[in-house]
Order: structure tokens, then C-alpha cells, then sequence
């Protein structure tokens, strides 16, 4: 049994893994960097080679996690790709997605290489998606549709976004669980993860946040109420509230903590505005009320908020009237999104407050602007004009990940013979490889390099 990172670098990106296991090659998501452009964004996919690929487990529908599988599967459209429900029709509006936002790229950013696969390409991996429901065991089939009887699968809620599992793989007498991304803690819609706590040998297992200690005393409703408070302080100075966040997860997630305040006579009925990919999937979270493990299973989140739904060729003219919510994506105001676009009419108007709710890579432009000091200059775009920090500027943690703490002792519960970290950061790996060295001396944990071949 063998594990091999088809990742170009020890970082958060294209996720993609490749297990060896009982003479079958099975291939655990396969993702596209956010950081990256054309080919250099995709997996190191070089160490299949000319094999057969048997099954793609794809754990959810985030970028770094499903980007690159249409363009994988042109070389194996034969290959059965495993996923829950949910996810696979979050994943059909984000693939169609990239392909718009990578034709955009290929002109405005003369990336040659763009787009890496077509709306066509799409549909057509989409043939070979094989649904099955969180809990459900089976039996995966190989590239010719035969089942392989010496190897079984199941899906376990992950809580992350709509739809992200966790998968147990029995083999060779073996049961091996990657994590993929997952959150123990309930959010605002999701609740928590339900992972198994025994029975596992090999624990594959995401460190992102291994880098970033909690803060002591730390709970989310404590954090509900500063963000709470914050927007009550936004308004009273005669501004708006600009909100960086990412379509998929964050937006509903927001957007049932803006309802929650609502509902409890905190905040008053006033406008929000979202994204146009972020309504689309939106819709998806409202349409499977009864098909996931979610708090208010009744809410109806666009019927409920009515958000002003806002594309491309309206952003150059919507203006941040006061007492409204803008949340745009993109989380991180990656260049020429909503997010990004609109942020400049803010950044140096005192009364405006912007506020960050999530992850932002350090060297995206929303990672800029996060460590950049009040009255500091800051660009936006490469090439853009310096703009001032002025407007107020808030953090809040409302990540989709769980702590580092929260992760050890899930591993530390779990005790498997072997533990394999990966997406995370460096100091987030070491942090972990550490940490769980120290508290399981008998477990081998292992650190894969970009390319490497472990025997499990």
C-alpha cells in the first residue's frame, strides 16, 4: 500500500493524492492552486503516468480540492468519480464557473494555457459521477465497471461546506480515513463533523490552521457577538459594511449569521448584496434543507434575506450607501473580483468599516491589506495606484477549518499506526508532526514531499 502527494509544493493548494492499494489506483481529489496560473496551477500528475486510474474520491467542491478534474479525466474519462450528492451539484456551477473566469484570464492575463478545460469538458467528466450519500458503504467499480470487491468505501459528514465528507477506505485488511477539509464545530448552517473514532490504521489529515494557536477562551458565540456589535458601531458612523468572502461556504454561512441577528432583534432589515455565483449556490444550500445535517433546517436563506444579487458589469457603479452589507467575493479580493473592484471606493473613507471573516493567503491582495497599518499605502492590483488605509478595519474567526487543537485530539482519540499530514503551510506541518510525535510515540507520522512514494 503505498501514498503518493501529487501536490508541486508543502503548501495549501492543488490538492490531489494518489493510494496504491490491492493492485488499484485510487486518486483522492484533484484541485487547482489559487495562487498559480495556467499549467503550473494543476497537480503533479506525472506519477500515473501511463497507469490506469480506478476511482477519484472527491471529498468537495472548493477549487484546491476539485479544479483540475476535468482536465484530468480527458486521459481518464473511463474512471468512475466518487462524490456525495451535495457536492456534486456544487461542483457543476464551480467547474462551469472556472471555465469563464479562465477564458477572462487567457486575454486579460495572456495566459496561453487558458482555458485548461471547456464548458464541454465539463459535462462530459460529469458522466462519470457516481453519487453516493454520506454513511452509505460500497464497493467502488474500476475503469472498465467492474466492482472491486476487495476494497470498500464510505462517506462521513466532514461539516466543512455543503456536502464535504471524509472517506473510509478498507483495504488489504487495512482501513485508511482522509479527512479532506473538515470542521468538528458547528457554523452558523453546518453542523459539526461526525468522523469515526475507532478502527482507523492509516489517518490522512488536513493542518491547515497548524500554524495558528487559539485564542484562549475562545467560543463562536462570543465571536457572533463582537461581529454583531462591530456592525452596529459600522452603521452608527454613517457607513456601509464591505465583506471580502468566498462564494462557496462563507457567503451562506454569513448570510444565516446576518438572519440569526435579524431574528433576534440585533440587526435591522437592511440591504445585502451578494455575488452572482454566490446566489447560485446559495440556491443549491436552500434546495437541500432536508438532505443535509444543518442547524434551522427550514431556513431558506435567499427567501429569508432577499440579497441584491450583483454581476460583473454592475460593480463599476454600485456605490457604499450606508447601513448596507456588501459581502463579495472573492474571500481573498483576488484581482478583477467583486470583492476587490469595490473595496477601492472604500479603503480611504474613515466612516466605512471592512471586515474579514476568513482565510486570506499573505500575499493576496486581502492579505496585504490585512497586515498593512492604518494610514499605510496599499495596492490592490499589480500595476494599481497606492491607496491609504483608512476605513475600519476588523478580523473575526469564522473559519471553516478546524483548530489545531481540535484536530490533535481527534488523532490523539484515534491513535492510528500511521498519520500523514498534509495541506498545510510549513510551520503548520511542523507544528503538527511535532505535536503528535510528541503525543503518540508509537504512531509514525509521516510528512510526504511534493512526488514522494510512502509505504504505508
Amino acid at each position: 500500500m503505498q501514498f503518493i502527494n501529487l501536490t508541486r509544493r508543502l503548501e495549501i493548494g492543488a490538492n490531489s493524492y494518489l493510494l496504491k492499494t490491492a493492485g488499484h489506483n485510487v486518486l483522492l481529489d484533484a484541485g487547482l492552486h489559487p495562487k498559480a496560473s495556467g499549467l503550473d496551477a494543476l497537480p503533479d500528475f506525472s506519477p500515473i503516468g501511463e497507469e490506469i486510474l480506478d476511482a477519484i474520491v472527491l471529498t468537495h467542491a472548493h477549487q484546491d480540492h476539485v479544479g483540475s478534474l476535468p482536465y484530468l479525466t480527458r486521459r481518464h474519462r473511463d474512471t468512475p468519480i466518487y462524490m456525495t450528492p451535495a457536492t456534486a451539484r456544487v461542483a457543476n456551477i464551480m467547474l462551469h464557473n472556472s471555465v469563464n473566469v479562465m477564458t477572462r484570464q487567457r486575454e486579460d492575463a495572456n495566459i496561453p494555457e487558458y482555458p485548461l478545460f471547456t464548458h464541454r469538458g465539463v459535462e462530459l467528466c460529469a458522466e462519470s459521477w457516481e453519487l453516493r450519500p454520506i454513511g452509505h458503504a460500497f464497493h467502488p467499480n474500476d475503469s472498465s465497471r467492474n466492482e472491486i470487491k476487495n476494497m470498500r468505501m464510505r462517506f462521513f459528514d466532514a461539516g466543512h461546506i455543503l456536502g464535504s465528507a471524509g472517506v473510509l477506505i478498507e483495504s488489504e485488511g487495512r482501513t485508511i480515513f482522509y479527512t479532506g477539509d473538515v470542521n468538528f464545530d458547528a457554523q452558523s448552517i453546518l453542523q459539526g463533523a461526525e468522523f469515526p473514532n475507532e478502527g482507523v490504521d492509516v489517518l490522512i489529515m488536513e493542518t491547515t490552521r497548524g500554524d495558528s494557536p487559539s485564542a484562549k477562551n475562545f467560543t463562536r458565540a462570543e465571536e457572533e457577538l463582537r461581529f454583531t456589535k462591530s456592525i452596529q458601531e459600522a452603521f452608527d458612523r454613517g457607513g456601509a459594511v464591505t465583506i471580502p468572502v468566498f462564494a462557496l461556504g462563507k457567503t451562506q454561512e454569513l448570510l444565516a449569521m446576518l438572519w440569526k441577528m435579524r431574528h433576534q432583534g440585533f440587526l435591522p432589515s437592511v440591504p445585502i448584496y451578494i455575488g452572482g455565483l454566490s446566489s447560485k449556490i446559495t440556491s443549491v444550500y436552500d434546495a437541500l434543507t432536508s438532505n443535509t445535517r444543518r442547524n434551522f433546517p427550514e431556513l431558506q436563506l435567499l427567501q429569508e434575506m432577499s440579497p441584491y444579487v450583483v454581476g460583473g458589469p454592475d460593480i463599476g457603479s454600485l456605490y457604499p450607501r450606508k447601513h448596507c452589507i456588501f459581502a463579495l467575493s472573492s474571500g481573498m479580493m483576488s484581482e478583477n473580483t467583486l470583492s476587490n473592484i469595490f473595496i477601492r471606493q472604500i479603503l480611504e473613507v474613515p466612516h466605512q468599516s471592512l471586515f474579514f471573516v476568513g482565510y486570506a493567503d499573505p500575499e493576496s491582495p486581502a492579505g496585504r491589506v490585512r497586515r498593512t497599518l492604518p494610514g499605510e499605502e496599499v495596492a490592490l492590483q499589480a500595476g494599481g495606484p497606492l491607496l491609504k488605509l483608512k476605513c475600519h478595519r476588523k478580523e473575526f474567526n469564522f473559519s471553516a477549518h478546524s483548530s489545531r487543537e481540535t484536530l490533535l485530539a481527534y488523532a490523539v482519540r484515534l491513535r492510528p499506526k500511521t498519520i500523514v499530514l498534509i495541506h498545510g503551510d510549513m510551520l503548520a506541518l511542523e507544528w503538527f508532526r511535532n505535536s503528535l510525535s510528541a503525543a503518540l510515540p508509537q504512531t509514525k507520522i509521516v510528512l510526504p514531499e511534493p512526488g514522494q512514494t510512502v509505504d504505508l
